[in-house]
């Protein structure tokens, strides 16, 4: 099913696989079975679209936030974040099953995933009414860096993607609700709204399955949590930091802020 998902190019077409193995899943456990654990093969990168052209960062358009034109990409770039994250979770689920982990790794990935799916529709929809869709701007090219850096190592993976790149979301978003809602964009900022309050338990979940196996590992998670970021994750982290949020999901200060560029005193 995950790799069905990741070898799936169009994005309404991913999510809504994604989706529906994601019901599948989640009746299957909500029956009290527990559905075998198969192997993939998943691939090094997951099919996309012929759009949207994939650029360098330092390549892709600047707009004003202030602007329509400035909010449609900053929504055409989240949903390609979210188109992202939805591949992220797949193939986390599909990479790693040489690693005997509980069942309640697979509902948290498999939630996720659904989420992430609902996400990607969301922002779509808000594209459509503005009269533009995914695909009609250019975007990021290096978001599958974090995957392929992190192909061989879930430890590092979940280092990096749920407790670096999705904490950054939690970071970021209110000012971009606060952005759509001064203009008045109600779709948007409900949308932004959905994404805020469920990214919090990708985290929470990227958290509690670092732990787990740092425990079973016996080594300590924040000098794990600092190597692992160190080798993975190219550049300090970037504060401003949305403590209180990071704080819910299980990320304490100790863990980010001395990966910053903004180090407090003593660090």
């Amino acid at each position: 099913m995950a790799e069905e998902v990741l070898r799936t190019a169009d994005g309404r077409e991913k999510t809504a696989l994604s989706r529906r193995y994601a019901a599948q899943w989640q009746a299957a456990r909500a029956d009290g079975n527990l559905p075998e654990i198969g192997s993939a093969n998943p691939p090094d990168r997951p099919a996309r679209p012929a759009e949207p052209a994939l650029l360098d960062p330092r390549d892709v358009p600047r707009r004003r936030p202030g602007t329509e034109a400035g909010r449609k990409a900053i929504l055409h770039a989240v949903a390609h974040i979210e188109l992202n994250a939805v591949d992220l979770h797949w193939d986390i689920i599909a990479r790693f099953t040489h690693v005997p982990m509980p069942p309640g790794f697979y509902d948290d990935w498999v939630k996720s995933a659904d989420e992430e799916s609902k996400h990607f529709n969301l922002i779509c929809d808000c594209l459509e009414a503005m009269g533009s869709h995914y695909g009609d701007l250019p975007a990021h090219a290096g978001m599958w860096r974090a995957a392929e850096d992190t192909a061989h190592d879930l430890m590092g993976r979940l280092a990096v993607v749920p407790m670096v790149l999705e904490a950054r979301g939690l970071d970021v978003t209110p000012g971009m609700i606060d952005l759509f809602e001064k203009a008045g964009v109600s779709d948007a900022v409900a949308a932004m709204q959905v994404i805020y309050a469920e990214e919090v338990h990708h985290v929470a979940y990227g958290s509690k399955w670092f732990h787990f196996l740092c425990g079973r590992e016996n080594t300590d998670p924040k000098d794990a949590f600092h190597d692992l970021v160190r080798r993975y994750f190219h550049g300090p982290l970037k504060p401003p930091f949305n403590e209180e949020k990071r704080a819910e999901a299980g990320l304490p200060p100790d863990f980010y802020w001395p990966l910053s560029e903004d180090r407090p005193l003593g660090e």
